[in-house]
């Protein structure tokens, strides 16, 4: 006759056996916090910014702030267990959707950024730089005015408080989102030297031009014209007149002077503004850029060819390209036509 098992030996089995479901469901869920996924709906990704400085309270609060993470407390504990909240680094980084808590605490704590790509095109004003960098990156700026602004700074480089936008050299750059203003100053200085070579210098010597008066003439043709082909016979034409101790006479200046950039037609009264950028008024070179002028057009005056042009204007047919004139009497004769377009267009 068989043998009863005893009570308690199945009880025994069966409590082994709950706990181990029990474990296996506070093992699933502990994974799940850590390994699942943990951010909120969104796109493909979504950038989430660091300010420097920031302590592990203002990253928990932009976690959540920025719509990033779905739960802040799991978030948390995955935070405290890796040790994240002593570690925390400013930057710009990539949340891509369905990322756990481990992966963004990782991420976090690694300080691995996105950089961020700053593509700088024609900028007018120091104010232009200022807004373009503050817009796109951490960098203070005001940090980065008082630097444009302090003569002995600037003086390690060359430059001066007029003839500090020649450090810009428009092109694509990468920056990490967190970058200083003094950081973000030293690479664009750093691109400037990379583009003057020993042959460009030689060639702006060549000219009887520095380096920072071919920025300067650069910046005035650009303003001038879009045609890159008509660049070089422009610069020609402000080089004869340059040589020759005429006022350049140059438009763009004028608009700059007035800080009127959209001004459609130049009159008297605008000419007799007073600033040493009217190149109406005051001879030479004005005592600064104009705006950053592209490499194209930079290279058009370093290339410029001999002519004996001394004027152009605007083709009457409005093509975008000029007529020019040796003589002033052939360049009346050019101005009246283009004159006369413009008052049958009501400008």
């Amino acid at each position: 006759m068989a043998k009863k098992k005893k009570p308690t030996s199945i009880w025994l089995k069966r409590s082994l056996v709950i706990a181990a479901c029990l474990a296996a469901g506070a093992l699933v869920y502990i994974s799940y916090r850590v390994f699942g996924p943990n951010t909120k709906a969104f796109g493909d990704s979504r950038y989430f910014y660091v300010r420097t400085g920031s302590t592990y309270a203002n990253v928990l609060d932009g976690l959540e702030d920025q719509g990033i993470v779905r739960n802040r407390a799991s978030f948390n504990w995955v935070a405290k267990e890796l040790k994240y909240p002593s570690r925390v680094k400013a930057g710009r980084y990539k949340i891509t959707n369905g990322m756990s808590n481990f992966d963004i605490v990782k991420l976090l704590r690694s300080g691995k950024q996105v950089p961020v790509v700053l593509v700088i095109n024609k900028l007018r004003t120091k104010e232009d730089l200022v807004k373009k960098v503050s817009n796109n990156l951490e960098a203070d700026s005001n940090a980065l005015r008082a630097l444009m602004k302090d003569q002995v700074y600037l003086r390690q480089f060359g430059l001066d408080t007029n003839t500090v936008m020649c450090a810009v050299v428009p092109n694509t750059y990468e920056f990490y989102w967190n970058t200083s203003a003094e950081t973000v100053f030293k690479k664009l200085e750093k691109e400037r030297e990379e583009f003057w070579t020993a042959d460009r210098k030689e060639r702006a010597k060549a000219l009887g031009l520095s380096t920072e008066s071919v920025t300067v003439l650069a910046s005035i043709i650009d303003e001038e014209s879009n045609k890159a082909d008509e660049k070089p016979l422009i610069a020609s034409v402000y080089l004869n007149r340059y040589r020759k101790g005429m006022r350049l006479q140059a438009d763009p200046t004028v608009k700059f002077a007035l800080q009127d950039f959209g001004l459609k037609r130049i009159l008297k009264v605008h000419t007799q503004f007073d600033s040493p950028y009217n190149t109406y008024r005051y001879d030479g070179l004005p005592p600064g850029p104009i705006c950053t002028p592209s490499i194209k057009t930079l290279n058009a005056v370093l290339d410029s060819p001999e002519t004996d042009y001394l004027y152009f204007c605007a083709r009457s047919d409005f093509s975008g390209y000029h007529a020019f004139a040796a003589t002033y009497a052939e360049h009346l004769i050019n101005a009246r036509k283009y004159q006369a377009e413009l008052n049958k267009r009501g400008y």
